[in-house]
C-alpha cells in the first residue's frame, strides 16, 4: 500500500462512505482555510487494487524558519480500530510528508468517548475511551485534555436531538426567556451576503467582515445566515396588552391587601409592581427603537447544513438589546426550523468545566439549557515526524506561539 495525492472527486467520493465524514474535510473547508494562510492537499492510502482504503485532508503552514507542520481537521478518516490500516497510514503519511520538511502532523478526531447528561451531570464513558492509549503506540503523542477552548476545536459539544427537542424539556430558565422573548416583536429570516457587516459587528471574535464573506461565498448553499430581527411596533402592542392584563391583576392584588395585611400578599403585590415597572421601560425602550432601530438585526447564526447535521459556526447577539432575549428565540427557532429535515442541531463548544467557578459558566448555562446531549471528543494528538525540530519549535515556544492564537 502506499499514499498518494488525490483528486478533489476521489476523495469526495470516498468521503461519501466515511462515517466519520464531516464538514470541516471537505472541499469548501479547504478552500476556505486556503484563504486563511494554509496549504492543503487530499491524500490516500490506496491498496495494490488502487482503491482509496484511508484518506484525509491534510492542511499544513510554514512554522519557524525552514519547517511545516500539517493539520488533519477532525482527524483521518479511516477506521481507527482496524490496526492494519492505521499502522500503514500512519507510517506511510509519516514517509510522505516527512520528505516535505513536515515536523509534525496534528488530529483531532471525531471520535465520542463519553457524554454528559445536560441535566444531572451523570457522566457515561464508552468503549472508543480506550483508542486514547491504543492509537499513541503508532507514534502519537496525546495533548494536554483542555477543558476550556485551548485546542483547535472544542473538546466538549453539546447536540440537540432534533427529532425529540422540545420547549418542556428545556431547562426552567431557558423556557422561561424563550417564551419572554416571542413576545417582543422578534422574528425569523434568511440572511444574505450583505447582512455580514451587522453579523461582524456583533461578533466577540471581532474578525473583519471578510473571513465571514469568503466563508458564506465558499460553502454556498450548505451555509446559511439565520437573522433575527425585531418589530417595535409589534413588541409595543404585545407589551401594552401585558402592561393592561397586569394592571388589572395589581388592583386585585392591592383590595386582597387592604383586607388581609397578610405578608403573602404583600409579596404578591410587590411582584406585580416589579413586573408593570419592567412592562413600562420595555414599551419606552420599544418606542425608542421604533424611531431607530425598527427591524433591526438584533442577533444572527452562521450554520453550515451537512448531511444528518446543522452546524453552528458561529453566532452572536446585538448587546444593545440584550433585553430582547434574542439569543435565545434564535436558539429556539433554529432547533423549530431543522427538526423536519435534519436530525442532529450542533451547538458548538462549551466548556468541560461544571463548576461555578467556571469563566464559562454563563456559556454552559445558555447551551445545557436546551437539553442536548454532551459529548466529550478523543482529544488532540500530534503525530511527530522530526523529533529533534518538534522538540525546538516546543522550547523556543512556537508551538505556543502558533497553537494559542483566538483563530486558527
Amino acid at each position: 500500500m502506499r499514499i498518494r495525492e488525490l483528486t478533489i472527486q476521489a476523495f469526495e467520493e470516498y468521503t461519501k462512505n466515511s462515517p466519520l465524514k464531516n464538514y470541516m474535510q471537505s472541499e469548501e473547508y479547504a478552500r476556505f482555510m486556503g484563504e486563511n494562510k494554509y496549504n492543503y492537499d487530499y491524500v490516500g492510502l490506496v491498496d495494490d487494487a488502487n482503491v482509496i482504503v484511508a484518506a484525509s485532508l491534510i492542511l499544513w503552514k510554514k512554522i519557524g524558519l525552514n519547517m511545516r507542520y500539517g493539520y488533519a481537521p477532525k482527524g483521518f478518516l479511516l477506521n481507527y480500530y482496524d490496526e492494519k490500516i492505521l499502522s500503514t497510514f500512519t507510517q506511510k503519511i509519516a514517509e510522505f510528508y516527512s520528505k516535505k520538511n513536515m515536523a509534525f502532523i496534528k488530529i483531532n478526531p471525531e471520535i465520542v468517548v463519553g457524554e454528559y447528561d445536560a441535566k444531572t451531570l451523570e457522566y457515561k464513558s464508552n468503549p472508543n475511551s480506550k483508542l486514547k492509549i491504543d492509537i499513541q503506540k503508532y507514534g502519537y503523542m496525546k495533548l494536554k485534555d483542555n477543558v476550556y477552548f485551548e485546542s483547535m476545536v472544542p473538546r466538549f459539544n453539546a447536540y440537540v436531538d432534533l427529532k425529540n427537542a422540545r420547549l418542556e424539556n428545556y431547562s426552567k430558565a431557558n423556557r422561561n426567556k424563550v417564551r419572554n422573548s416571542k413576545r417582543k416583536g422578534l422574528y425569523i429570516e434568511l440572511g444574505t451576503e450583505t447582512d455580514l457587516e451587522k453579523f461582524a459587528k456583533m461578533s466577540t471574535f471581532k474578525r473583519p467582515v471578510s473571513y465571514y464573506r469568503t466563508m458564506y461565498n465558499l460553502f454556498k448553499d450548505k451555509m446559511e445566515l439565520i437573522l433575527v430581527k425585531v418589530n417595535f411596533e409589534e413588541y409595543i402592542k404585545n407589551s401594552q396588552s401585558l402592561y393592561e392584563t397586569e394592571l388589572d391583576h395589581n388592583s386585585l392584588y392591592n383590595e386582597i391587601l387592604h383586607r388581609s395585611h397578610k405578608e403573602s400578599d404583600l409579596h404578591r403585590k410587590m411582584a406585580s409592581d416589579s413586573r408593570l415597572c419592567t412592562i413600562k421601560n420595555e414599551i419606552m425602550h420599544a418606542t425608542d427603537g421604533i424611531r431607530e432601530h425598527d427591524n433591526e438585526i438584533v442577533a444572527a447564526a452562521l450554520v453550515v447544513k451537512y448531511e444528518n447535521r446543522v452546524h453552528i459556526i458561529e453566532s452572536a447577539f446585538d448587546r444593545e438589546f440584550a433585553s430582547l432575549n434574542a439569543n435565545y428565540f434564535l436558539y429556539d427557532a433554529l432547533i423549530e426550523n431543522y427538526k423536519y429535515d435534519f436530525e442532529y442541531l450542533d451547538l458548538n463548544g462549551i466548556s468541560g468545566d461544571f463548576k461555578e467557578t467556571n469563566p464559562y459558566r454563563g456559556l454552559n448555562r445558555f447551551k445545557m439549557g436546551f437539553n442536548p446531549k454532551i459529548y466529550e471528543f478523543i482529544g488532540e494528538f500530534d503525530l511527530v515526524l522530526n523529533r529533534n525540530a518538534y522538540d525546538n519549535l516546543l522550547a523556543t515556544g512556537r508551538l505556543s506561539d502558533e497553537f494559542n492564537k483566538k483563530d486558527n
